[in-house]
């Protein structure tokens, strides 16, 4: 058996070594009543024995699956550790999920024991617990709301911690057994898939995947003891998994957890990371946010802000990645930092950012560019749950908005005769729980995995280009190439926009649903002293329609100059009635589009945009809040959009 990257063969041993080595060095940190309470390595580790002793004396065998269910706290990632010390396996599930959606992942894994993070979560394990008879006990962190509940299976979270306190001259050796028995190929975490096409599978991550693929990041990127990262993005998504515990305990460095959603900015500004991750949404809702207070600023603010940002957008990049740059563009530049970029860096939290990264899907390039002309060494990543996340990084110097870079250290990609992307590495995962015949066609017998996207490598610089998902890439009827998601992300760059689906497959042309922001549109009506009374009043109305057909044709302008998309321009559209929601199976739990589930769902709109109506009327199911379910109707206005003949854009190009 393999030793390990320097003999480190498991979390826990990283977490040992970092104890020795960095013992007073911040470990992590959680705001809780509005004060930062900190932890360091040495306080982490008797933490986690404590818990890990305490799970030993309910009976956690080796082998045996440990659900953890809630938001970022520092209690949680411990239950992780702890489990991975008993030589059982985590497996976190997203906080959002519903009952049913978390009774499917607890009967799929067998989960023996559930850490829960307080009521709601316990209420949800409650509701199915009648289809879980392996279900044994259920520990929880926060105890309001559950005095009066049945504990004969219910036990706090501090009890299980001291009660392991108190047997360690009893259960110390076995623990230490269990520890010494951790290998480089043992399971370290499953991480269930989002599920975009079908049920998720459960993806097994061995020792070997996770800190193999931890260091070579970690050494890629220089992160070290000192660096400082907010933990806010879903526990069960295998990019916080790697980024908090992967690369947190190979690198030493401190892991803060958020008070609450709420105020995850605020907390933000005040933890001012040095290694940020944020997907595209999260980056587009940030811009959003400061066009609205562009927007309601003086109108020398504005004029100051679009005179540096124009500054900004052409010397920016350049200064960042070290290109010369004329003195006098230097100053200019400067100046703007002194009057504009600083002050809107430390707003957004992000003025200490040494390496920023954004994944999870494509970007748009007016995203993307905007923070890197800010200063913010903002880099794009392609990985998958499969990888380990990492397959592509992009070097210093080397950043495009157009790319995802190049192959991460170790990592090998080539590319099908069909275009679609494969890749193995150290991070290629084990296997999908309980699902041979899907892990057969996603890995082959030499370790290559079929991503599903489809993509090429420049020749000049080695780099990446992701067009989009292999399944969703087709062609027009006149045979010109079709990819949704290029001319989505460039529709989603204004504020006024959330999401964006775009059909086109097999037809003369591509038309579109829309989901308004709510926040910006509305702040947008307030200005214009336009009343509205609900989400679907506000995407109906006369102007809002016109506002969103502007920045469709401003889309199809810029598509039109792309040689290969072209064809893609959006011929019609209609804002939808209601947001596409998770809780209603259009997104995943991660925010991805279900595009298959969408069409089915709104087939007669689709119809309807195909067709020559001006408006449709249709009825939806939806689901509120408290689980409860319940129809809208609406009549849609279908707008159409001016498109650009493609031999007059290339001319107006050229």
């Amino acid at each position: 058996m393999s030793e390990g990257a320097e003999g480190l063969r498991s979390i826990p041993a990283l977490l040992r070594r970092n104890a020795e080595q960095h013992g007073a060095a911040p470990a992590y940190r959680e705001k809780e009543y509005g004060i930062w309470q900190s932890w360091s390595w040495a306080e982490t580790e008797e933490q986690i024995e404590a818990l890990a002793l305490g799970l030993l004396d309910l009976g956690v065998a080796s082998g045996d699956f440990v659900a953890v269910i809630g938001r970022n706290r520092p209690c949680l990632y411990w239950s992780m550790v702890a489990v991975q010390m008993l030589g059982a396996v985590p497996v976190p599930l997203y906080q959002d999920a519903s009952a049913e959606e978390m009774e499917y992942v607890l009967i799929h894994c067998g989960a023996r024991f559930v850490i829960v993070a307080d009521q709601e979560q316990v209420d949800k394990v409650i509701d199915v617990q009648a289809a879980l008879p392996q279900l044994e006990e259920m520990i929880y962190l926060d105890p309001r709301g559950l005095r009066k509940y049945d504990h004969a299976h219910l036990r706090a979270y501090r009890d299980v911690q001291e009660a392991g306190r108190q047997r360690r001259g009893d259960l110390g050796a076995e623990l230490a057994r269990r520890r010494a028995r951790l290998g480089y190929d043992h399971t370290c975490v499953m991480l269930y898939t989002s599920g975009t096409t079908g049920k998720p599978k459960g993806v097994v991550l061995s020792n070997r995947n996770i800190i193999e693929t931890a260091k070579a990041s970690s050494e890629f990127d220089r992160l070290k003891v000192g660096e400082e990262v907010l933990a806010y993005l879903p526990m069960a998504w295998v990019g916080d998994f790697i980024f908090s515990i992967g690369q947190a305990y190979w690198a030493g460095f401190c892991v803060n957890c958020p008070e609450s959603p709420e105020t995850m900015m605020t907390d933000l500004r005040e933890i001012a990371p040095s290694y940020y991750f944020a997907p595209p949404r999260v980056f587009e809702t940030q811009l959003t946010s400061i066009m609205i207070r562009m927007e309601d600023a003086s109108a020398l603010k504005q004029r100051l802000f679009h005179h540096f940002m124009a500054v900004a957008r052409r010397v920016g990049p350049r200064i960042l990645d070290g290109k010369p740059v004329s003195f006098l563009d230097r100053l200019h530049y400067g100046l703007g930092e002194l009057l504009v970029y600083g002050p809107l860096k430390n707003t957004l939290g992000l003025s200490r950012v040494r390496v920023g990264y954004t994944a999870g899907e494509a970007i748009g390039p007016e995203i993307f560019d905007f923070y890197r002309a800010l200063g913010i060494n903002l880099k794009q990543l392609y990985g998958q749950t499969e990888a380990s996340v990492f397959i592509t990084q992009q070097p210093d110097g080397e950043v495009r908005s157009d790319t995802v870079g190049v192959p991460s250290p170790g990592v090998e990609i080539r590319i099908a005769e069909s275009g679609e992307v494969f890749y193995r590495s150290p991070g290629v995962f084990v296997e999908y729980y309980k699902n041979a015949q899907s892990t057969r066609d996603t890995k082959d017998s030499e370790g290559w995995v079929a991503t599903g996207d489809a993509g090429f490598i420049e020749e000049a610089s080695g780099h990446l280009r992701i067009i989009d998902r292999a399944k969703d890439v087709g062609a027009m009827a006149d045979g010109a190439l079709f990819a949704p998601k290029y001319v989505e992300n460039k529709l989603k760059f204004y504020p006024n926009i959330l999401e964006a689906v775009v059909f086109g497959a097999g037809r003369e042309k591509c038309c579109a649903f829309i989901n308004i922001d709510l926040t910006a549109v509305g702040n947008w009506a307030e200005r214009n002293n336009i009343a509205y009374a609900s989400y679907q009043e506000l995407a109906g109305h006369k102007r809002v329609l016109e506002m969103i057909q502007g920045h469709v044709e401003e889309v199809n302008a810029s598509v039109a100059q792309d040689d290969m998309l072209s064809g893609c321009q959006v011929h019609r559209f209609l804002i939808l009635h209601k947001e596409l929601d998770a809780d209603d199976g259009e997104l995943t739990r991660t925010r991805k589009v279900r595009r298959k589930i969408i069409g089915e769902k709104f087939q007669d709109l689709i119809a309807a945009l195909y067709g020559e109506e001006g408006s449709v009327y249709t009825e939806t199911e939806v689901t509120y809040e408290d689980g409860r379910k319940g129809r809208i109707t609406a009549t849609l206005e279908i707008k159409d959009a001016k498109v650009v003949p493609v031999t007059a854009a290339r001319m107006a190009a050229e």
